[in-house]
Formats: C-alpha cells, structure tokens, sequence
C-alpha cells in the first residue's frame, strides 16, 4: 500500500534511509579529510596581526587548497606563549607561529640589530616589507632563522609611534623629567637623550599607569588608543613624532613541515602570506586614522611637535645610525653588522620608492606591490629547502 507523504510512517522511513546514507558516507568522507595542523599567535583575536593576518590567511589556504591544506589558528598564547614559541615550532607543538625576535635576543641578535634600525623609520609599510625582504633574501639572517629551527615566511611592522601622553609633550623641554614606557633598546636611549626617565611597562599596565600618574606618557601606536588598552580613556593628548617602529615575523615554520609539502602547496602558502602581510598592514593603517579621528571628537590634543623637538630626534637617528655597528657588536657579540644594516636601509627606501602613489587603503592596490616585486618571484620548488 503506498503511503501518503506527509503521514509520520512515511516521515519515520524517509528519515531512516537518510540516516542510513549519511552514515555510510560518513567514515570515509571523514576520512579523506586532513586533520588541521597547529598554528600559534599569541596575541587576542581581536589583534590586527591575529584576525587580518591568522585567522583570514588559515582560511584563504583552506579555499586555496580545497580543504587539503588546513590549519587551526590557536589565539591569547593559548597553545605557546609568546617567549615560547619559536621553541615551540622547533619541537612541531606548531607547525606555524608569530615571532617576536626582541623576547628571545640571545637567540636572535641579527634580527634585533634590525629592530633596533628601524627606531628610524617613519614608513611602517615600507618596513615591513624591507624587512620581509631582507629576511626572506639575505643569508646571513635566513642563516639566523635556520639556526633557530625556523623557515621565515613574513614580516610585519607595527604602526610609527608617537608619544600618547596624561602631560603634553610639545617642545623639547618639556619631556624632562617625564616617566615614559618604552619597549627598550632605541626607545629607552631616545627618551634618555630628552632628559625623560624610560619605564619598563607590560601592555596591560599603560592604561592604569597613565591614569594613576605612575607613567606621564607612552611611545606606543596610535592604534592602541581605541584597541587594546583602550589609551584615548586616559590619555590627554599625542604628540605626532614619529619615533620608529617594531618589526617581527609573522609566519614561521617548522623545517620539516615545510619540507615534507609539495611546492604548490609551498606556493599557496606564498601567495596566502603575501596577501595576508598587505591586508595586515593595510588593518593597521586604516585603524591608525580612525583612532586618531576618534581621539580628536574626543577632546585629546593631537600637537605637533616643535622644531627642537624634530631636530633633536633626528640628531639622535643620525647618531644612531652611525654607531649602531660598533654597539651592536658590544651588546650582541656579533661580527660587524653593517652590511646587513646597509641592506635594510636600501630595501626601506626600495619600497618607499614602489608605494609612493599607491592608496594605503587599498588592500589589493597594497598586496600586488608586494607580489609583483617579492613574493611572485620566490621559487616554491627551491625555498625554505
């Protein structure tokens, strides 16, 4: 007897002959479906270099791949804290993480060099590119990463810093005397010349040590005033001199994992870090005019600084520049570094030269500068091998 349709008998057998395809499909398709492998960043997911960078490169290389190619993006440190993480990929806990080379200078003295450089910089794109350039190119940094374990895939630069202060910093004078948190290195140097007392801070405590008074300003992003710690609450105004960036890489890979792909799989990596660097840096531009934006309808003084204020600090990039071999060799116990020094100043103004006229705000605009002139003409056959 033929039933109707819509009767509940005919409901109960249309259901089970579903769930008798779906079972039988569902071992082998489960099957032929890789496991993801393990990605470490340790900043929020919330983070420009997290969400614009990690968690929308994981899935442009599972489109790009047809899901052959998978990677699950663990966040907060949850998987490797930051100082863990290199070790942490060199014993395949991740196969990729983000490195920050200034938490572990022991093991990175080359590449803090470089980090200590681009206190001069006034062009964050142009750095991060320049050093993803010379860190995918120059051997005796690819040497360094090689020794630590690692496959260099990107890098990143932070936004320019600018002082964000509780007290107005609007000519020279009027940093002496001025508790003011700084990263380290350059920075602490910097604010020593100015006659100002550098602080050693966490992220965390900006905020809290701007409003109790225990710091008088920070040198810090201007994306930090609306993200992360939030500075545009506390903060009564930011003095735009550019003071520098901070470079790191973005993606780094355990040797053997890197190794053991097909170089179209090398090469979908490639192309996924290229776009993911550009919309990276892309994120922290826009982020930065909107905080600024926002901390002027807020009331907080957005100042220029004084002419002593700049002529001062390029008196200081200047000298920087000119001694940063010999310190570094006493610092780091390295051998003379000026080559690699010369090489990144070249690289900066190389892609100073390539973004001029390009809109900053543009992502694709951004990325295909940075493919066309870099990432396009790596070899994925021969790379990282």
């Amino acid at each position: 007897m033929k039933l109707p349709n819509d009767t509940p008998i005919a409901a109960a057998i249309t259901t089970a002959i579903a769930a008798t395809v779906i079972t039988a499909c569902a071992l082998p398709c489960a099957a032929r479906q890789p496991k993801p492998h393990m990605a470490t960043n340790w900043l929020a997911p919330g983070h420009v270099l997290n969400d614009a960078s990690y968690q929308r490169w994981s899935a442009d290389v599972a489109r790009s791949s047809h899901g052959a190619l998978r990677f699950e993006v663990h966040s907060n440190g949850s998987l490797l804290p930051a100082k863990s993480t290199m070790q942490g990929i060199r014993d395949r806990v991740a196969v990729v993480g983000i490195v920050y080379p200034g938490y572990t200078p022991a093991e990175f003295p080359l590449n803090n060099v470089i980090n200590d450089l681009v206190f001069v910089a006034d062009d964050d794109i142009a750095a991060a590119f320049a050093y993803t350039e010379l860190a995918l190119t120059h051997p005796k940094l690819q040497a360094e990463w090689k020794k630590n374990a690692g496959v260099f895939g990107s890098g990143y630069s932070t936004p320019v810093y600018h002082f964000v202060c509780g007290k107005a910093i609007r000519k020279l004078g009027d940093a002496k005397g001025l508790k003011i948190r700084t990263a380290g290195g350059a920075q602490s140097e910097w604010i020593k010349a100015i006659g100002a007392v550098p602080v050693s801070v966490p992220s965390p405590d900006i905020y809290t040590g701007i409003e109790r008074g225990s710091i008088d300003c920070t040198l810090s992003d201007p994306s930090m005033l609306d993200k992360g710690a939030k500075l545009w609450e506390v903060a009564k105004s930011v003095t735009l001199l550019p003071m520098g960036v901070v470079v790191g890489a973005s993606h780094v890979y355990n040797p053997d994992f890197w190794q053991s792909l097909q170089p179209a799989e090398r090469r979908i990596l490639l192309d996924a870090m290229a776009r993911a660097t550009a919309r990276a840096q892309v994120a922290y531009h826009l982020s930065v005019q909107a905080a600024l934006d926002g901390a002027r309808k807020r009331g907080i003084e957005l100042l220029a600084p004084s002419d002593d204020l700049k002529a001062s600090l390029a008196a200081f990039n200047k000298a920087s520049i000119a001694n940063l071999p010999k310190a570094a060799m006493a610092a780091r116990k390295i051998a003379d570094p000026s080559d690699l020094i010369r090489a990144y100043l070249g690289l900066e103004a190389k892609w100073k030269g390539l973004l001029e006229g390009v809109d900053r705000g543009d992502e694709d605009a951004v990325f295909k500068v940075l493919d066309d002139n870099l990432y396009r003409q790596i070899d994925a056959s021969r790379f990282g091998l």
